[in-house]
């Protein structure tokens, strides 16, 4: 809904909600664009509106989704924002922050966790248990644990709600061996699974959509970085160290 928004808005439409010249860049010009923007589009919320590095532009986030608004309401852009003295990507930056809350919102409770005995790294990985690619890194689950990874796994059905991989994935939520029905499932043989409330596939679903998947597998780092896509145990071990190292 909020991606159909970001790619549908219309800069005239947007323009002519707002008269009048820009006043200096202060709290009343923040609040005035948030106004403006919240009123416009039901789904953006007036925090979703803040200040950006750029003078007279400020930053429209929500979920995995950044744009950015001139203070005089007349142009809109959709893209990335860098940082060409430090090359730092400054839109990725904040979907990152996003996504690294949202993760850390999702207790172990509410995933599938293939845990190693002796842990280094935790990542997210949203799966679909007829993806070829998610089928292939789960075979292998055994060597991301033996580099002290441990996978939790979100559930991500990429045809959407009663498509054939929603009901199996539902099977594998209420099943008694979450991790084992996961295994199974995925090697097309049956399970033991009971009626349950599965609103947590729903709820994995959401979340991939806000962290702004585009397939799967995709592999969500503990610092809000997204993988998209299939890496080996020793590729994901390689970033996992960079990453601790910086």
């Amino acid at each position: 809904m909020i991606r159909k928004f970001a790619l549908s808005l219309s800069v005239a439409s947007f323009a002519a909600s707002v008269s009048g010249p820009a006043p200096a860049a202060d709290d009343a010009e923040l609040e005035r664009v948030r106004n403006i923007v919240s009123g416009m589009f039901e789904m953006i919320d007036p925090e979703d509106v803040r200040s950006s590095p750029v003078d007279g532009w400020y930053m429209i986030q929500k979920g995995s989704i950044v744009a950015y608004v001139s203070a005089d309401g007349r142009y809109l852009l959709q893209g990335d924002m860098i940082d060409l003295d430090h090359q730092v990507n400054l839109s990725e930056a904040a979907r990152n922050n996003s996504r690294r809350e949202l993760m850390a919102s999702v207790s172990d409770d509410e995933a599938i966790v293939f845990s190693p005995k002796q842990k280094k790294y935790r990542v997210t990985v949203f799966t679909d248990t007829e993806c070829t690619y998610c089928r292939r890194l789960h075979r292998q689950i055994d060597e991301y644990l033996a580099h002290g990874i441990e996978v939790r796994y979100l559930l991500y059905p990429r045809n959407g709600p009663a498509s054939p991989a929603w009901n199996t994935a539902e099977a594998v939520w209420c099943a008694n061996d979450r991790n084992d029905a996961l295994t199974l499932a995925k090697l097309d043989k049956e399970f033991e699974t009971h009626s349950c409330d599965s609103s947590a596939v729903q709820h994995h679903y959401v979340l991939g959509r806000d962290v702004g998947l585009t397939g799967t597998p995709a592999i969500v780092l503990d610092d809000g970085t997204l993988i998209g896509g299939y890496v080996t145990p020793d590729q994901l071990k390689a970033q996992l160290e960079r990453g601790a190292a910086q």
